[in-house]
């Protein structure tokens, strides 16, 4: 996951492998370096790098999520996700290196020569709580 290039799109597509996602609360801690997958640059998938600070309730899932900080949120430098949105970065972590290839798999072909952009796969909106929410979490109003 590098840098993504200063040009960018807004592609909306859908994501059928994060819900189904089958991670715990127990599989992250604090102090994991995590990253939130947000769409494709390039021949890699790119998303916002955070470090889990914290347990936290996920509203808008009622279930157990994390507490992020964003060191280039902004006004949103700390949010909660829900665990299944979240993929270890920092760790030669099995279960989170099957999702990740598995979004490649998915995702890669669908956007082969779009080089030098930026894509925004919009699966993601931050709620005026601090909640980091997938869109189709909003649309199954789990």
């Amino acid at each position: 996951m590098s840098q993504p290039p200063p040009t960018s799109a807004f592609a909306p597509t859908p994501d059928p492998l994060t819900l189904d996602r089958e991670i715990t609360h127990q599989h992250f801690q604090a102090g994991d370096n995590v990253v939130v997958l947000k769409g494709i640059t390039g021949k890699e998938l790119w998303g916002d790098p955070m470090r889990v600070v914290a347990p936290s309730w996920h509203t808008p899932t009622e279930e157990n999520g994390w507490r992020l900080h964003h060191p280039t949120g902004g006004e949103q430098s700390f949010i909660t996700a829900h665990p299944r949105y979240l993929v270890h970065v920092s760790l030669h972590c099995p279960d989170c290196l099957i999702h990740l290839r598995a979004m490649e798999d998915l995702l890669l072909p669908r956007f082969a020569g779009h080089d030098g952009v930026l894509i925004d796969c919009g699966w993601y909106t931050v709620t005026a709580l601090g909640q980091l929410v997938h869109v189709a979490d909003v649309r199954a109003s789990r």
